[in-house]
């Protein structure tokens, strides 16, 4: 069994405040005398469910304090750089982060010049640690479709410089998916990467919707699609990848453990799958994390983990050069003799 956090690795779903360390939340709180729920702090990770909207809304509530700990760009920056560094030290070569704008700019100045802070911070960071880094700018499904078209001009307006894609977030069970497929065509129009949320709090039914009015190249989470055999046949001919975060599924009961996780039905039929950590701080759980709950849940073999990242890879927005020279060090991976390596 080869080292897991020696596996080069793509991570395409992470979201912004999501990727905090815990440490680094809790200094930033006492610093500003900023009171946290006990769930972020002695009974931390937080025991969570989004098994019903109640449930969705403790999560985003905890959510929604942790982000409010960012007060100043250097709060940025280092977010930024610690999640670089903690993505690299699991393995990580290229990392897309999520982020929402509008859930910073009335403290920064305003949406676009959050979106340069954010874009700025990711070329320091990945100057210093070598990661890769792109964004992913994100909308709401909880706010107004027209607040998304404002997101997607403005993805529109960075892409090729920073930003690589446009999704949408939230609570999947909220408002009508259809309503932000004007948001999609413009991300569409300036050659973005369309990555949605779908497919875990609701079923194959809404992937669908994700698939026919929004033109998802990228599936956020849709393992559902795994619930319907005709609809996964469907993801894997077009060629849309699944990002799949095993340990939050578990911790939001969509799944009643890792082992119910139904990544070999999604690889027995082919599907692209690029495991992610979601958001690590309410998760407690990071990339490395990721895979290795999978290689014990479904007794993987280093093959087939290598395959993993490898889809991590193909699915990215990375430059073929880095996805070239990622591949070429999956390979020697694979290649080395696992009793030379770490356990």
């Amino acid at each position: 069994m080869r080292d897991l956090r020696e596996l080069p690795k793509a991570h395409l779903h992470l979201h912004f405040t999501g990727s905090m360390r815990h440490g680094t939340l809790l200094e930033l709180a006492e610093r500003d005398g900023i009171a946290l729920p006990d769930q972020l702090v002695e009974d931390w990770p937080p025991k969570l469910s989004a098994a019903d909207e109640k449930g969705w809304f403790r999560f985003q509530r905890l959510y929604d304090v942790a982000r409010s700990v960012l007060r100043t760009e250097d709060d940025v920056r280092r977010l930024v750089r610690e999640a670089a560094e903690d993505d690299v030290l699991d393995g990580g070569r290229w990392l897309e982060i999520q982020v929402d704008p509008s859930g910073y700019g009335a403290r920064f100045g305003g949406i676009t010049a959050f979106t340069d802070l954010v874009l700025d911070a990711v070329a320091e960071a990945s100057a210093d640690t070598g990661l890769g880094i792109a964004v992913v700018i994100a909308a709401n499904r909880t706010r107004h479709p027209l607040d998304a078209r404002t997101l997607a001009r403005l993805a529109a307006q960075y892409a090729g410089r920073g930003v690589v894609g446009f999704g949408l977030s939230n609570d999947e069970r909220r408002g009508s998916t259809a309503d932000f497929a004007p948001a999609f065509r413009i991300a569409e129009r300036a050659g973005l990467l369309l990555a949605p949320h779908g497919g875990e709090l609701r079923g194959p039914e809404h992937i669908r919707v994700c698939l026919d009015a929004l033109g998802a190249d990228r599936l956020g989470h849709g393992v559902r699609s795994a619930e319907d055999p005709a609809l996964l046949d469907r993801i894997v001919e077009a060629g849309v990848a699944l990002e799949v975060c095993p340990v939050s599924n578990v911790a939001l009961g969509v799944y009643s453990d890792l082992t119910s996780v139904p990544l070999p039905t999604l690889l027995a039929a082919g599907a692209t799958v690029a495991l992610g950590a979601d958001d690590p701080l309410l998760f407690g759980s990071r990339l490395a994390g990721q895979y290795a709950t999978m290689r014990a849940a479904h007794e993987l073999t280093d093959e087939q983990l290598a395959d993993l990242a490898r889809m991590s890879v193909a699915a990215s927005r990375a430059p073929e050069s880095v996805r070239a020279a990622i591949g070429a060090d999956i390979d020697a991976w694979l290649a080395a003799d696992p009793a030379r390596m770490e356990p």
